[in-house]
This record gives C-alpha cells, sequence and structure tokens, in this order.
C-alpha cells in the first residue's frame, strides 16, 4: 500500500510524462515551415523597425522595481489590519512601525528624485570652458615661482 507521499509522488510522474508525450507529440505534428516572416520579431502587429537591440531607458525598470517593492508591501498590510485587535496594542505598535518603515522608503524614493520620470539632464563640461580656466591655474603657478 502507498503512503501519502506514494501518491503525490506517482501523480508529479505521470505529470511529467504527460508534458513530455505533449510535448514529443506536438514536434511531430506541427508543419515546419519558416519563412522570412514568421522569422521577424513581433511588436504587436507593426513591422518592426531598427534593431531589436535598443537600450531601454532605465527609468522603465527603477519605476516598475519600486512599483513591485511598494505593491507587495501593501498587500501585507490587508492581513495585519484584518486582525490587528486580536493582539491588542502590540499589533497595532507593529502595523504602525510598519507603515513608519514603508513611509520613510517612500520619501527617501521620492527625495532621491526616482519618483520622477524625467529628471533634469546633468549639464556635461564644455571643452571652452576648461581650456579658459586652465590659463588661470597657469598665471597662479607663474606667480608662485616668480615670488
Amino acid at each position: 500500500m502507498l503512503t501519502e507521499f506514494g501518491k503525490i509522488f506517482i501523480f508529479m510522474l505521470m505529470a511529467g510524462g504527460f508534458v513530455l508525450i505533449a510535448i514529443a507529440a506536438a514536434m511531430f505534428i506541427r508543419p515546419d515551415r519558416p519563412t522570412k516572416e514568421k522569422q521577424m520579431t513581433y511588436e504587436c502587429g507593426e513591422n518592426p523597425e531598427g534593431t531589436p537591440w535598443v537600450k531601454f531607458n532605465i527609468r522603465f525598470f527603477v519605476v516598475a522595481l519600486i512599483f513591485l517593492i511598494f505593491d507587495v508591501e501593501v498587500v501585507l498590510l490587508f492581513p495585519w489590519a484584518l486582525i490587528y485587535k486580536d493582539f491588542g496594542f502590540y499589533g497595532f505598535a507593529v502595523g504602525i512601525i510598519f507603515l513608519l518603515v514603508l513611509t520613510l522608503g517612500m520619501a527617501y524614493e521620492w527625495r532621491k528624485g526616482d519618483l520622477e520620470w524625467a529628471r533634469p539632464q546633468p549639464k556635461p563640461p564644455v571643452l571652452d570652458e576648461l581650456l579658459k580656466k586652465k590659463p588661470q591655474v597657469n598665471q597662479i603657478k607663474e606667480e608662485v615661482v616668480t615670488e
């Protein structure tokens, strides 16, 4: 007689076998006629323009990660809101501390400027400005040498 774990193991073996059989059957049944159109990158029905190796703005990833972090934290508030009364003041205090840390994290991200989509562009140094400053340094050196 099988134990409960034995039944689960047999179920997992059968599931894996079903997947392998389905993949093998699909390989034998499907037509294999690649064309130039089928090999192109699909972009929502539009014809692709340019190379697919385009550098994306890192802001997309930063905003997505910030959303994910704060979204998960807010999801954790729902169970707390339902049962914090059962734990009395301690449960309430833990929730308030959690909200305080969440608020501090949001304030940090806001202060850092990660919540702003368009940051002001840094002004790169211009060669003309650097050359104008260089004679001033030479004049100071000459004054030190002459004294």
